[in-house]
């Protein structure tokens, strides 16, 4: 009896590990946290409707979820030749396909749903979007062109838009600030992601992945275009101060941290190493929730 309930603990264990790595989960917690400030930042802390908010996060962390499983599922094969990846569960056998697909039905359609009824239906048409363009359009370009980054930054930017919409609920949105948070974070991605690629850039190769933007690959040329974005990122996270909807404080923090941000990229342009590229990665972490808190917070 004893071995019994050993073995069925060591199971369930497995299997919830399992999908911990087949949702990418720490990354799927990230979009919903970056989703819960668009939401914040959409509305009056003080008179948040608390079990309203919690239903978005749960909605929006399904719906994410559900975009990084299909991703998993497209990439089955691919995630079999490189280190990064191979101990994934498809590609190890732990979960079939099928398991995996009818997760991520339950899981998109679900969050769809939530988001569509229960908020408005711009927010589910937006998080529909995000679903489909990130596992159908992004997933497989990944291995055709570089552009790929480009196309990922859309879905990937519309987290704190769909929070700032399901915030208005069914009333009047204002769609320039929407527009204004789904550009933050729209720019932030590409050093981001520039500099995950940078580094894993053999790992990537393995599996004929060109994320980089030149394809001569760890280049200078591929360096100074996280300066252009990042300097762009500069300019646009200021915008909210000259619109007047966050106060001088706010702005000074946002604008230290933009500029600490474009310094890293500068730095990763005379050095082209993978410490430094390391360095630009490790500052966008703290560039962006910095960022939106320091927007959130910036009303009051």
């Amino acid at each position: 009896m004893q071995q019994t309930t050993t073995i069925q603990r060591s199971f369930l264990a497995q299997k919830l590990k399992d999908y911990k790595e087949l949702t990418k989960f720490r990354l799927s917690m990230t979009v919903a946290f970056s989703a819960a400030l668009g939401y914040m930042f959409g509305t009056n802390l003080t008179m948040i409707h608390w079990p309203s908010f919690a239903l978005f996060v749960v909605a929006g962390l399904m719906v994410t979820c559900a975009s990084n499983i299909l991703n998993e599922i497209i990439e089955k094969d691919t995630d079999k030749l490189m280190d990064r990846t191979m101990g994934r569960p498809l590609p190890t056998g732990n979960m079939t396909v099928a398991e995996a697909m009818v997760t991520a039905g339950i899981m998109g359609v679900l969050g769809v749903l939530i988001l569509s009824f229960r908020f408005n239906l711009t927010a589910g048409v937006l998080s529909a979007v995000s679903l489909l363009s990130y596992a159908f359009i992004y997933t497989p370009l990944k291995k055709v062109s570089p552009i790929a980054v480009f196309v990922g930054a859309i879905p990937g930017a519309l987290p704190p838009m769909i929070g700032y919409v399901c915030a208005s609920g069914k009333g009047e949105i204002d769609y320039f600030v929407a527009l204004m948070l789904f550009a933050i974070q729209f720019l932030w991605q590409f050093p981001h992601f520039w500099s995950i690629a940078w580094v894993r850039y053999e790992d990537y190769l393995k599996a004929g992945i060109m994320m980089l933007p030149s394809a001569s690959g760890k280049t200078r040329l591929s360096a100074i275009q996280s300066i252009i974005y990042c300097a762009g990122l500069l300019v646009i996270s200021m915008a909210p101060y000259f619109m007047g909807f966050i106060g001088a404080k706010s702005a000074c923090v946002i604008g230290i941290t933009g500029i600490v941000f474009l310094w890293m990229a500068i730095d990763h342009f005379y050095k082209c190493n993978d410490q430094s590229a390391k360095k630009v990665l490790y500052t966008s972490f703290i560039y962006l929730p910095v960022v939106q808190l320091a927007l959130v917070f910036g009303k009051y």
